[in-house]
């Protein structure tokens, strides 16, 4: 068997799979966007109708786009700056790190339905460990689903506490690092900031940019169990990101069409801030290395 074959037979079991996972459905979420279908009556072709009452007359709509884009302004850096400095303080062997690295990883390796239990627990106004580390520092309980501002960010929070797949990339990103490097810098004389300002992150930096790029697209897919068990968009629409009005949109009120162009208009904004997270990269690392 030619290597070209062999190579054909690999790969076709993940080409047959993106197709039937993802090809395919995108290509009819995106014919649905140009519907009205629902289960009561017979779907009809509407054009860009569903897109224009998305633009001016649904009054949620600005409030959700939003939301959801603040908190992935918010969510994807915090996360992506947490997983970096775990990398950095475990990728060194030492007594200990292999222990570091498994806390560090085990997060996502639980349930997003049992995550959003714990979470629960720890946020519980009354006996929650995080309302009790506040009273020790002379702060008031805080109603963490009760309040819209606070609900908010308890969101953004388990998203940031879920960083395995980037810990785990960034610490291998961290570990191929040419060790020449930093005996160079050391026999400099090079302070640890300045090393690690002009020489980790600059390397590290495309492998943070796909990390930054991923957690755009999937940081609102990946809270949405969570989001949805505990406050269900609320309170007061404070959590009433892009996904949840989707779902609600297409699996309460059944329209299908006009969800589609919500995930569709969704989509399209991801594709907007990742290929402004490259220019931006781009530019810092041109800056750099000048």
């Amino acid at each position: 068997m030619s290597e070209r074959r062999q190579l054909g037979l690999m790969l076709a079991p993940y080409v047959v799979g993106a197709l039937l996972l993802f090809v395919v459905p995108a290509a009819y979420s995106i014919a649905l966007a140009l519907t009205d279908a629902d289960l009561l009556t017979p779907s009809r072709f509407v054009g860009t109708a569903n897109f224009e009452e998305l633009a001016f007359d649904d009054p949620i709509v600005p409030g959700v786009l939003w939301r959801s884009a603040l908190f992935v302004v918010i969510a994807v850096p915090l996360r992506l700056a947490v997983a970096t400095t775990l990398a950095l303080m475990l990728h060194a062997r030492a007594r200990g790190v292999h222990a570091g690295r498994t806390f560090a990883f085990l997060p996502s390796v639980i349930p997003d339905a049992a995550w959003a239990m714990v979470w629960l627990f720890l946020l519980n106004p009354v006996y929650g460990p995080v309302n009790w580390l506040l009273g020790l520092l002379g702060i008031a309980p805080v109603s963490w689903f009760s309040n819209g501002t606070a609900a908010f960010f308890a969101i953004v929070l388990m998203l940031a506490f879920t960083v395995g797949e980037a810990f785990i990339v960034a610490l291998a990103a961290r570990q191929e690092l040419p060790r020449e490097l930093y005996a160079v810098a050391r026999l400099e004389g090079a302070r640890p900031w300045f090393v690690l300002r002009t020489v980790t992150l600059p390397l590290m930096a495309p492998v943070l940019t796909l990390l930054a790029v991923r957690d755009v697209a999937v940081s609102l897919q990946a809270t949405f169990t969570a989001t949805y068990l505990l406050t269900d968009g609320g309170p007061d629409r404070a959590t009433l990101f892009l996904p949840i009005y989707s779902f609600d949109m297409g699996f309460e009120l059944l329209r299908y069409g006009y969800a589609s162009a919500m995930m569709l208009l969704g989509f399209l904004g991801c594709l907007a801030l990742a290929l402004a997270q490259f220019g931006l990269v781009r530019r810092w690392r041109l800056g750099v290395t000048r």
